[in-house]
């Protein structure tokens, strides 16, 4: 059942990675909270899954994909231009593109593992943000959310690539929550940038693959796709610059 009476009833929010597991429960916490829901991935096959998942978990669910190349600035502007057009208007980008490149020590980092995660966690971050900055100041809840680590701010010696791929992006969002700090006035902002910050996510598949893994500290991707549907339910004031917490702060 959609809920009627929530932040997100009548609310567009799109989601920029949302094929994978988190992108997937993203998709049906927001189309279940009353959201019509806008996905993009680089792989249609899996969008497609993903957006029939939600579409027939919740009946008469908008929910929409798009293959988007968010690598591709002018792609990512096409997509957010085309949301807003067609939906009439923007009140979110949650942004969930991924990946993960580790090293046994610091010595044997392969630079080619910055190569690739620079393009998936920092270019994606820049394109989106860039893309839909306008759409969403012109909303009247608007917010863009980036889904980060807590090695951006703790780094190992065999994750540099990764944690200050995380950290880059986490600075990124903070500049955009400053540009709608200052684009609020007086008045405080009224669109927000804010930052999830998890240990590492879980995923029922997972935990089918190694049954015996405790997993400890990690976040269900469940729970990741709650509290990206609860950050509506704050100011946006309240909520813009912030880091929130899923595991304690290293």
């Amino acid at each position: 059942m959609k809920n009627s009476n929530g932040p997100l009833e009548g609310a567009v929010v799109a989601v920029a990675g949302a094929a994978g597991p988190a992108g997937r429960a993203a998709l049906l916490r927001l189309a279940e909270a009353g959201a019509t829901v806008v996905g993009a991935d680089a792989d249609p096959e899996r969008l497609a899954a993903a957006v029939d998942a939600a579409r027939y978990a919740h009946g008469g669910a908008t929910v929409t994909g798009d293959t988007v190349d968010l690598l591709d600035l002018d792609a990512t502007r096409e997509w957010a231009d085309k949301t807003e057009k067609e939906f009439g208007r923007i009140d979110g980008l949650v942004h969930l593109v991924g990946g993960w490149r580790g090293s046994p020590s610091f010595a044997e980092t392969n630079l080619s593992d910055w190569d690739l995660l620079e393009k998936l966690l920092i270019r994606t971050v820049q394109h989106t943000s860039l893309a839909f900055h306008d759409g969403l100041l012109r909303s009247d809840r608007g917010r863009y959310l980036l889904i980060s680590a807590a090695g951006a701010s703790a780094p190992t010696a065999g994750n540099a690539a990764y944690a200050a791929s995380k950290a880059a992006a986490e600075a990124w969002t903070l500049a955009l929550a400053d540009a709608f700090r200052k684009a609020g006035g007086e008045a405080g902002p009224g669109t927000a940038a804010a930052i999830l910050v998890v240990k590492a996510l879980v995923h029922d598949a997972m935990r089918a693959e190694r049954p015996n893994a405790k997993f400890a500290g990690f976040t269900d991707v469940s729970e990741l796709a709650d509290a990206i549907a609860g950050v509506w339910d704050r100011p946006a004031g309240e909520l813009n610059g912030q880091r929130l917490w899923m595991t304690p702060r290293p």
